[in-house]
């Protein structure tokens, strides 16, 4: 690696982290300003809901590496047009195609900080963070890496997950009396919630009186309980939390059970794709990025690309809910917007070449 090449991936890299810092913070802001809505129910306090936020931060992070990427990009180039050091730079022998490499080199590093984000750092925080987050506002839930744990009157409940239409699997209960001595153990395959009440699927039960144990089995069985929905929402993982290799666990686990998986194979896909799409932006900052500082519309050109890259954010949400109203391949929703941004943007620049 030269000499040039490593100046200006140290120029676009320290701007883009700049960018990300900038864009990240602000966001981070916005998502504090919007827990205070909720801040004093139970022990959620002001400072559950700031460590809540800073957990959340990789995921958010994440989310906006290519636009950060884009946006330090821009100001980046920017600079080094208007200092006359691009101009230098082509005229030293370096041609369109070679900054063409030094870009993709600049953001692979920021792809692969994507991959490590969403792949290992994100989700974990994520997970930690919605379940401190559900344990501070309902008091009697507790969060584990085996389910939920639910305490009361006279009864504990553990769940281990919640499938996308609300069944609940893996379903424990204990009873107990006042003196808090066992009276009956009950284990379910499946429960499905109404008002009011669970109605177990496949139940085994033991009862504990009179120093024996009477076990009994069901097919069907229901539970009086006020444990509704809301209280349960912890347990229902969002696709765009999890990494990729449990996103594909979790697929073919809801393909076995019979539940619709389009969500999900969207944000896989996404997963897959994310990482291009930071190489993408980058492109995109060299094409909207003038050969001279003598442009007189530089800042429409930069605001523009900023423009570009918010179009692009919203186009990707906007192709994923398209699938899954639509029954749009999750593919095509993944793939289409940032080719058509790569393509764009390679065209630009052609274009901007043979002036």
């Amino acid at each position: 690696m030269n000499l040039i090449t490593r100046y200006l991936i140290k120029r676009l890299a320290i701007a883009s982290c700049y960018a990300l810092f900038a864009i990240l913070a602000l966001y981070s802001f916005i998502d504090l300003i919007s827990e205070t809505s909720v801040v004093g129910q139970n022990q959620y306090t002001l400072w559950v809901a700031t460590k809540y936020i800073l957990m959340q931060m990789p995921a958010r992070a994440y989310q906006l590496m290519p636009l950060a990427t884009l946006i330090g990009g821009l100001i980046a180039l920017n600079q080094l047009s208007n200092n006359s050091e691009l101009a230098v730079i082509k005229t030293s022998g370096l041609s369109t195609a070679n900054i063409i490499g030094i870009i993709i080199k600049f953001s692979a590093i920021f792809a692969i900080a994507t991959i490590l984000l969403g792949e290992w750092l994100a989700p974990e925080l994520s997970r930690r963070g919605d379940e401190m987050k559900a344990n501070a506002r309902a008091g009697q839930i507790a969060a584990a890496h085996n389910g939920i744990w639910i305490k009361q009157q006279g009864s504990m409940i553990n769940v281990a997950s919640m499938l996308p239409d609300n069944t609940l699997v893996g379903i424990k209960i204990w009873h107990y009396n006042d003196q808090f001595q066992l009276t009956e153990a009950i284990s379910a395959e499946k429960a499905t919630v109404a008002s009011g009440k669970w109605q177990l699927h496949n139940t085994h039960s033991t009862t504990l009186a009179n120093n024996r144990a009477q076990p009994q089995q069901q097919a069907e069985r229901e539970w009086q309980t006020d444990i509704g929905k809301p209280l349960l929402n912890v347990l229902l993982v969002k696709p765009e939390q999890m990494s990729f290799t449990a996103l594909t666990q979790y697929i073919r686990y809801l393909k076995e059970n019979h539940q619709q998986t389009q969500a999900y194979d969207v944000a896989w896909w996404n997963k897959l794709i994310y990482p291009i799409a930071t190489v993408v932006m980058a492109l995109v900052a060299l094409a909207f990025t003038p050969n001279s500082g003598r442009h007189s519309n530089m800042g429409l050109k930069l605001f523009g690309g900023i423009c570009l890259g918010l179009l692009f954010f919203f186009t990707g949400r906007l192709f994923g809910f398209t699938t899954q109203l639509y029954g749009v391949p999750a593919m095509l929703s993944a793939i289409l917007p940032t080719a058509a941004f790569g393509c764009w943007a390679m065209y630009l620049i052609r274009k901007q070449e043979r002036r």
